[in-house]
């Protein structure tokens, strides 16, 4: 049993010396208040890119922040050496509290959910129409990781050469969500680029498709100074494109204050993380009918009370199918 608190004031407790002849640890933290403010750009093995007014500082961690890790997007505090010079390093000592965040799983039954991007506004749903074909399910979970972490969904429909984006739209016509459509052709005349800017000006958005859908050659189009290798062709066999981006990036946006973040691309987005509580909040018109549902409703069963808010008129009918699309999208794989 310890015999003594922490701070004790009884003359005969005896105190060892301490043999280094270095300061004792000690609970209390430096509060750093001349620590400078950051944006985290990029993540690499324990390195992180921060961009410090209008220079970029290679940082890592500070041990005093524990487990608690930054990710693209995090807005922090750097103290050290900030000039951005060659082989200087700063370190970040505080993660402001975030705004939105997007989160993934490997699977559904992966318990261990990875925080993708920080503080975006909206995330770009990046699909090709062709080539490889569309996958709608992939699209619905990307929607609802939006929607519970925050973010504002926008759809981005590539190679409308090769197929029309008509039945595509259908789909989710009764969510609202904003859109373009673009193609490769006429891709180049800046029109269709000037389309994604407008949605993109001004706001941070992260961009997230599976490979081969075009989304590294829309992101250099749109930051054109920071080209990066593209795809080099799709597999015939799979659909699916080589990875060209590894890790997550935050690119300037050209000609704007806005932001991309440019992301790895994914052959899977578990939700196992998803509370299907908060997916309603992102239906505001559907949200006050659950009042009179039973506790711990799914929103997809006999006692549901939106059956009844929507055949009174409250709601569109389309609006509750797409609602309950989007939770069941949970108990699919994306491949159904």
């Amino acid at each position: 049993m310890r015999r003594y608190g922490k701070n004790p004031d009884e003359d005969d407790i005896r105190v060892r010396p301490n043999r280094k002849g270095n300061r004792p640890r000690t609970h209390i933290r430096p509060k750093h208040e001349d620590a400078a403010e950051g944006m985290v750009l990029t993540v690499d093995r324990g390195r992180l890119t921060v961009l410090v007014d209008d220079r970029i500082v290679m940082a890592m961690k500070a041990r005093e922040l524990g487990r608690k890790a930054a990710v693209v997007g995090d807005r922090v505090a750097v103290v050290g050496d900030l000039s951005g010079k060659k082989d200087t390093l700063a370190r970040i000592v505080r993660i402001a509290e975030r705004s939105s965040v997007l989160r993934r799983t490997a699977d559904d039954d992966d318990p261990y959910e990875r925080v993708v991007v920080a503080n975006a506004d909206q995330l770009a749903i990046v699909t090709a129409l062709a080539d490889p074909e569309p996958r709608p399910r992939l699209i619905d979970r990307c929607v609802v990781a939006a929607y519970d972490g925050g973010l504002e969904p926008i759809l981005v429909l590539t190679k409308s050469d090769l197929a029309s984006a008509d039945k595509l739209l259908e789909t989710y016509a009764a969510l609202d969500i904003p859109y373009v459509v673009t193609s490769r052709e006429e891709f180049t005349d800046g029109a269709e680029l000037a389309r994604v800017h407008e949605l993109l000006d001004g706001k941070v958005t992260a961009f997230v498709g599976h490979s081969g859908v075009g989304k590294t050659t829309l992101v250099n189009a749109l930051v054109p100074e920071e080209r990066r290798r593209t795809t080099g062709h799709v597999n015939a066999v799979t659909g699916r494109g080589r990875h060209t981006t590894t890790s997550a990036l935050a690119l300037p946006l050209e000609g704007s204050d806005g932001w991309v973040i440019d992301t790895p691309g994914v052959r899977s987005f578990g939700l196992n993380h998803v509370d299907p509580s908060r997916v309603i909040l992102a239906f505001p018109d559907l949200e006050p009918g659950t009042a009179e549902c039973p506790r711990g409703c799914s929103h997809d069963e006999k006692d549901c009370a939106l059956d009844a808010w929507v055949a009174e008129g409250h709601a569109d009918p389309s609006r509750l199918y797409s609602l309950r699309r989007l939770l069941a999208t949970r108990e699919r794989r994306e491949g159904d």
